[in-house]
């Protein structure tokens, strides 16, 4: 038998306009949305961040378990009706709502994330979350279904790609349930997932930066060898003009006849990743290849003891890494992009 909570979930969205172009499509069902809580198992401590609360129907929910919500709200027609929800009731004094885009905003202190996401800012908040410091302890989200399937994909899978490493690097992803197109109103297009993030603490020591440059090129063709997409004219000029460049502002001077083309093909050659496919690789893979590449040991992999985030030291092999990027959001001085789920990378 459902509460009288429960019920206003089935009941209170039937008189709201909602904006799809926003991603406003509202988790109806009681039964999914006490199933995603549980499955966060959230504790009378936690301060618990959400994303899209809609008109709060995961919202007043969690109010009943944890020590405080604070739930980021863009439409504020949206957040007007979630404050009136909870108005003159005890929960409203654990709720917060802040009005804003969450992709532009710091992130306030929590200890777990849960959320109905609009889907359209699923790759950048997912980076923005695993930049995060002091590290939380665990996100269970809502996604696209497709794009919950490239969190969790593994080497082989034809939805392996340079999200799937990115995320699996930073953070184990687990996907923990299907939710159909019914159990939302309006009802999206697309099937949707449930997905689990915890990131690692601490986090690899790894040039984040580095890593992705390296990622960037090999994802472009993940069936090719990496001897082949090495040997692209278009990657060894780039690769060419960022050790010129990098040269140029260390006040280097270039080896006569130096050819990065050949130093990286020997490389490749010498650690037995020449006829090696980006979709088959792992992440240990990965980083094998970046450190042959560099031809350095762990050591040079920094993580800032202040701020424990992966340290974007500038080299020759992203030099000139503005040449590689997108239209992207920033977070920290880092390109959010890096985590686009595109089919190909």
């Amino acid at each position: 038998m459902f509460s009288f909570c429960d019920f206003a979930i089935l009941t209170l969205a039937s008189g709201i306009r909602f904006n799809t172009g926003l991603g406003q499509h509202i988790l109806k069902n009681p039964l999914v949305v006490n199933s995603i809580i549980e499955k966060a198992a959230l504790r009378p401590t936690d301060v618990v961040l959400e994303v899209g609360p809609g008109t709060g129907n995961m919202t007043v929910k969690m109010l009943e378990k944890v020590k405080k919500v604070i739930a980021c709200e863009l439409d504020v027609k949206l957040a007007g009706e979630l404050q009136k929800r909870v108005q003159g009731t005890p929960l409203a004094s654990k709720l917060e709502i802040k009005i804003g885009d969450v992709l532009k905003s710091d992130l306030p202190f929590f200890d777990a994330c849960v959320a109905n996401l609009p889907y359209q800012i699923s790759s950048p908040f997912v980076f923005k979350l695993l930049l995060h410091r002091p590290f939380f302890r665990c996100a269970v989200l809502m996604f696209q279904r497709e794009f919950a399937l490239r969190l969790v994909a593994k080497p082989g899978s034809p939805l392996y790609c340079r999200l799937s490493v990115n995320t699996q690097l930073l953070a184990r992803v687990d996907h923990l349930m299907k939710v159909g197109k019914n159990n939302f109103k309006p009802p999206p297009k697309v099937e949707s997932s449930v997905v689990r993030i915890e990131p690692k603490n601490p986090p690899p020591p790894i040039n984040f930066q580095e890593w992705d440059g390296l990622l960037r090129i090999v994802f472009v063709r993940k069936n090719k060898t990496l001897a082949a997409v090495f040997n692209s004219n278009a990657v060894k000029n780039l690769l060419e003009q960022n050790y010129r460049i990098h040269c140029s502002q260390n006040n280097l001077e270039i080896p006569e006849n130096f050819s990065i083309g050949n130093l990286i093909q020997g490389i490749l050659k010498d650690t037995g990743y020449s006829e090696k496919r980006a979709r088959v690789m792992d992440i240990d893979d990965f980083i094998s290849v970046l450190h042959g590449i560099f031809q350095i040991d762990a050591s040079y992999f920094q993580i800032d003891s202040q701020i424990g985030m992966l340290q974007c030291h500038v080299s020759w092999w992203t030099a000139p890494y503005c040449l590689m990027r997108h239209s992207a959001y920033y977070v920290h001085d880092v390109r959010l992009n890096v985590f686009e789920a595109s089919s190909n990378t």
